[in-house]
């Protein structure tokens, strides 16, 4: 039953029917349209067409911006960490997206979670915690929220899930570090994580493109 009101969409079909979705999750302060313009620099073949969704996230007052309203997945207080009951509140709203795919003919498996920062906090912890199996999680200059509860919460339907995380070295907004110990809490709980480190900030790189390209077509590309 949905909750609240539907997120509002991006939406980016192929020409022919997909044979996978991938519902892609922006940063603090951008909108569905933050990724939109990576869909054709993947590449991806033509025997591979992927629906790809992108909300925007509600609009919220954020602490880090002094209190101004931004597109914002869940607060974020510098000094006071994550808001977990905003994050819980976007994670049922995802699941909805997740849903609406399910109930137009995408099977569980074939859908993907993928988010940058906030995002990729979002990605990771609807996805760990989903009860249906998943296609995998991209997680891009992200971190994992709640892993010392991991071991013991998470779902079993996704336990073997494929993971791609990608951080970039010169991060000085969520520092590399912070991905890489959420990295070690997945490895802890028991979760196969490919990880990958590029000479950037908080961004984007095309080598980063690229090897997501290739990681989509492995992960996606046998069930089409």
């Amino acid at each position: 039953m949905m909750l609240s009101a539907p997120l509002p969409l991006v939406e980016l079909d192929p020409t022919v029917p997909p044979v996978a979705v991938v519902i892609w999750l922006h940063g603090l302060g951008a909108d569905g349209h933050d990724f939109e313009a990576i869909v054709p620099q993947l590449r991806l073949p033509a025997d591979l067409p992927v629906r790809f969704v992108f909300p925007h996230a509600p609009e919220i007052s954020v602490t880090a911006f002094g209190g101004q309203r931004a597109r914002a997945w869940f607060d974020f207080d510098p000094a006071g960490g994550t808001d977990l009951p905003g994050l819980t509140k976007s994670m049922l709203q995802i699941q909805d997206l997740i849903q609406n795919e399910i109930d137009t003919g995408m099977p569980a498996e074939r859908i993907l979670l993928a988010g940058f920062s906030q995002g990729g906090v979002m990605a990771l912890h609807t996805a760990l915690y989903y009860p249906k199996r998943l296609a995998g999680i991209l997680a891009l200059s992200t971190f994992l929220v709640e892993g010392d509860k991991l071991a013991l919460a998470k779902s079993p339907a996704n336990e073997k899930i494929p993971i791609l995380m990608c951080h970039g070295q010169q991060d000085a907004v969520l520092p590399m570090s912070l991905g890489q110990s959420s990295l070690a809490q997945l490895e802890s709980a028991g979760y196969a994580v490919k990880w990958r480190e590029y000479p950037m900030g908080h961004e984007v790189c095309l080598q980063e493109i690229q090897e997501i390209s290739r990681w989509l077509q492995a992960v996606l590309g046998s069930g089409g």
